[in-house]
């Protein structure tokens, strides 16, 4: 603990945005480039490096934060650093995206505001990259052993990476053009740019991963054949089963589900397209689904040129601090939050009609109406209570040229021909089945991720991976020395 005082003389200091205005012209960052290290430190030493620190329990992974916290405000990089990656393969990612559960279960959140733990992780990445301490560590000696991961999210990646360090030839499946899965063509790069993403491939490449692009097991190549000439088969395909929404007028033209909207968006970034199919440019748009995917599209959208942008959330606003008789510490609470994008839309104005920032909360789509050509131009809705009944006289209509739905992914995609192929057990949610091991009715065949956990976040992807990475080596040699952070059966602290 560098400074005792620290958490009572330094107020916290998150990582400052560009200006609205700067930003939404462009598809960099959100953050102010170099404005993190020189605040990083103090921030570090507000940490009370407890006697029982409970963003380790609040993080799947088991993050080391206290330590690499105190390392950090003593500005020891290349330490802090190696502690960082003992836990996480990609703290660079999970320093962007991940919504920081480990904030919510810092002890200084008790009664302050917690620790920027966030902006800590991504500064001891970044610096580990400037400064060459994340450099590629491949295997001394190969086992002889292959194995197949189908998906490159960050549970395939993970997966692979470990597998690959402890000597196994490893080869990554990938059913798009390229490797990263959501992170490539889910997460818009005002988010997190590209280049993180191809970094770690590289590095990943000059350990001795192997990927296939443009590879669909299950179509391209069948998954028998496959399981057949691997030792052992990883899935690793994510929850990409789409939600639907279920009301007339869905089958209108310009309305899309958000996984058909940022992937074209995102392509328009890779150079692949000048302009998306789907762009949002003078649309009056209306994303339903209340969630972060919701506000990808709504930054995306701002970011196009939308002449509107609501997006709706059929749960009531919540409120801006901690409710302990539901959410208690050390607890993820559901609390107002204020994401770039909705900062963005808020100070724009790109919803008139909203309760704040874009959205309408309490907000049930009935309807989608369009013209004589079948093009969807309103959306109706209707106020909602804590019971998801209608309220009375609370109907109203959206202009809607392009309508985004975004409400989230019940399991694999069945469609696929993955699961059928190999005889694939289901549970009643859709996802894969798999026993304490990670492992499904198939022999050789384990499964990690949203495929088997449901939708979840990206440390918890990370820790699936990692954890599945020690089944697969003590299933190929009868021993591991993989770290395994969590279970298949664990889940985040609820009440």
């Amino acid at each position: 603990m560098a400074d005792p005082k620290g958490f009572m003389t330094t107020p916290r200091q998150d990582w400052p945005r560009r200006p609205v205005g700067e930003r939404v012209r462009d598809w960099d960052e959100v953050y102010v480039p170099g404005a993190l290290l020189p605040i990083i430190s103090k921030q570090a030493d507000r940490c009370m490096d407890c006697g029982v620190p409970f963003c380790h329990e609040a993080c799947p992974l088991g993050n080391l934060i206290p330590e690499w916290n105190d390392l950090v405000s003593r500005e020891d990089w290349r330490t802090a650093a190696d502690r960082l990656h003992a836990t996480n393969n990609f703290p660079e990612f999970t320093g962007r995206l991940c919504p920081a559960p480990c904030e919510s279960g810092c002890v200084l959140a008790i009664n302050q505001p917690a620790v920027t733990i966030k902006n800590v992780e991504v500064a001891v990445a970044d610096r580990a990259w400037e400064l060459g301490f994340a450099p590629p560590r491949p295997p001394e000696r190969l086992s002889g052993r292959t194995v197949a991961v189908i998906g490159s999210g960050p549970t395939g990646l993970a997966a692979a990476q470990q597998l690959t360090r402890a000597g196994h030839t490893v080869a990554v499946y990938e059913r798009d053009d390229r490797i990263g899965g959501l992170m490539r063509y889910g997460i818009p790069a005002f988010k997190m740019e590209k280049h993180h993403l191809e970094r770690r491939i590289e590095q990943m490449r000059a350990e001795g991963t192997k990927f296939r692009t443009s590879t669909a097991v299950g179509r391209d190549i069948g998954a028998a054949e496959l399981r057949a000439r691997y030792d052992a088969v990883v899935i690793a395909t994510g929850a990409t089963k789409w939600r639907e929404l279920d009301v007339p007028g869905r089958e209108l033209a310009g309305v899309h589900q958000a996984m058909e909207y940022l992937p074209l968006a995102n392509r328009v970034g890779e150079g692949d397209l000048e302009v998306s199919p789907l762009s949002a440019a003078g649309k009056h748009v209306v994303i339903v689904g209340g969630g972060d995917t919701g506000a990808d599209c709504l930054g995306t959208a701002v970011r196009e040129g939308a002449a509107s942008v609501t997006q709706l959330d059929i749960y009531a606003q919540p409120g801006t601090d901690r409710d302990e008789d539901t959410d208690p510490w050390p607890t993820y609470p559901k609390i107002y939050r204020l994401s770039a994008a909705h900062e963005e839309a808020g100070e724009l104005a790109t919803a008139p009609a909203a309760d704040a920032d874009a959205r309408l909360f309490a907000a049930s789509t009935l309807r989608l109406t369009g013209d004589a050509d079948g093009h969807v131009r309103h959306l109706h809705l209707v106020e909602v209570d804590a019971l998801r009944r209608p309220v009375s006289d609370s109907g109203r209509a959206l202009p809607a040229d392009l309508v985004l739905l975004a409400l989230g992914f019940s399991g694999p995609d069945p469609g696929d021909g993955l699961v059928e192929q190999l005889g694939l057990e289901l549970d009643p949610r859709g996802t894969i089945t798999r026993d304490t091991d990670f492992a499904t009715n198939a022999p050789g065949v384990f499964a990690a991720g949203d495929a088997a956990r449901g939708q979840s976040l990206i440390v918890w992807a990370i820790a699936e991976g990692r954890a599945v990475a020690a089944a697969v080596d003590r299933h190929l040699t009868g021993s591991s020395r993989l770290p395994a952070p969590i279970g298949p059966y664990d889940r985040p602290m609820t009440v």
